[in-house]
């Protein structure tokens, strides 16, 4: 379900991404500029705007320990923020449900995608 979930958003299709959650779906940002939402309906609603912002974004998978219903990921984001290439190194915790994903939790370093981008 995670590796079928971070390949969705090579596609673009928000629709495809959404379809991994579940109605009740929590996604939650540990970082500072990130911005959490629960329900799918507001997480597809705010996928758009996400990934205009990422064009060409990928995960890379660099590990995943899975025990139960919950899978740690680390990964690694790749994008090109306003024709700035990025790579922001990052580590999701999920929870699986019913085949779908109940839970995310995305933790990533703010500062590392500040100083890629000029900002910091």
């Amino acid at each position: 379900m995670v590796v079928s979930y971070l390949a969705a958003f090579q596609t673009g299709d928000p629709d495809e991404i959404a379809s991994h959650v579940s109605d009740d779906f929590e996604n939650v940002h540990k970082s500072a500029l990130g911005d959490s939402c629960t329900g799918r309906a507001e997480y597809r609603k705010r996928l758009p705007l996400f990934l205009s912002a990422f064009t060409g974004l990928r995960y890379e998978l660099l590990e995943t320990v899975a025990e139960g219903d919950r899978v740690a990921a680390a990964y690694l984001m790749r994008a090109v923020h306003d024709g700035v290439p990025i790579q922001i190194p990052g580590m999701f915790s999920f929870v699986i449900t019913g085949g779908l994903i109940t839970r995310r939790v995305d933790y990533f370093d703010s500062l590392t995608f500040l100083r890629q981008t000029g900002q910091a």
